[in-house]
């Protein structure tokens, strides 16, 4: 799968389309400063603690140790909690764009395109990325992002008229588990860190949430036109996802090399449909529903 690197600043992304979970990022740093003005009082007031851990230990070596392997405890968890707030702010914004632009790229010919969907559009990074393909190819097509929220698609709206994309998006209200769209609709069908939230409220690892995941990949499939392309980028599923897609009879699966997001492993997924055929003597006709 090919590279596009995004010229963008990063100040910018942040400034169009703000952070989902902006909470996450203030709970890691909020923790990263307690533990690391622990672990100053730790290193100013070491011959207290010392004394304090000397109470409960009879030998000196162990309450020495002890001490100091609690203050070393508490700033190697400060240094981590600032890397996972910055590899999640990080994620959130310049990560995202950089991967809507590779899977923008991993559609090999973006003219032909009338048609194109996004699941789980949320900001409309990706949603935008491929507005900006069909304007800048001169296609006449439009891209329709897909949210659970309204709210979300009424704000997506607008950041895609601040990208000067507009008229090549429209936003709708759905269910991702069942699409409100027909068979055979969609020439591209793309999604960007959304399906693994897809049945969250049973658990991730759980085998009604791997059920729920696996109901929007097949109805990613079954709106994708014959021949058309899909390509997703998601968390941890990454592995169920391709299996999914083979048994599907997809074509061309491609999978990235890992790329860390939101301090877990992700990959980009793209594959095709394949051409339909007419159904002869002995042949069963797929059916892309789960």
């Amino acid at each position: 799968m090919g590279k596009t690197n995004s010229s963008r600043d990063w100040t910018q992304i942040y400034a169009i389309y703000g952070m989902d979970q902006w909470q996450t990022l203030v709970f890691l740093l909020f923790h990263a400063v307690f533990f690391s003005l622990l672990s100053v009082l730790f290193l100013l007031y070491f011959e207290s603690i010392f004394h304090f851990f000397q109470t409960f230990l009879s030998s000196p070596g162990a309450a020495r140790f002890a001490a100091g392997f609690s203050g070393g405890v508490t700033a190697i968890s400060a240094v981590c909690l600032f890397f996972a707030a910055a590899n999640f702010f990080y994620s959130s914004g310049p990560l995202h764009y950089d991967m809507a632009q590779r899977m923008v790229g991993s559609v090999n010919d973006w003219s032909t395109v009338k048609l194109a969907l996004d699941i789980g559009c949320g900001r409309g990074i990706l949603l935008n990325a491929v507005a900006t393909q069909l304007k800048k190819t001169g296609s006449s097509g439009r891209v329709v992002g897909l949210d659970p929220s309204k709210r979300t698609t009424l704000s997506t709206l607008r950041t895609a008229n601040v990208e000067g994309v507009g008229e090549y998006v429209t936003c709708r209200e759905g269910d991702v588990r069942s699409l409100p769209f027909g068979d055979n609709y969609f020439d591209v069908v793309v999604s960007a860190v959304f399906v693994h939230t897809v049945g969250k409220e049973y658990g991730h690892r759980t085998v009604e949430a791997a059920a729920e995941r696996m109901r929007v990949l097949g109805e990613m499939v079954r709106v994708l036109k014959p021949g058309g392309v899909g390509v997703l980028w998601d968390l941890l599923h990454v592995p169920e996802y391709v299996r999914r897609l083979q048994e599907l009879k997809m074509e061309d699966i491609r999978v990235s090399e890992r790329v860390t997001a939101f301090m877990v492993s992700s990959h980009m997924v793209s594959f095709r449909k394949p051409s339909q055929h007419v159904v002869g003597p002995g042949e069963v006709r797929l059916d892309w529903r789960c």
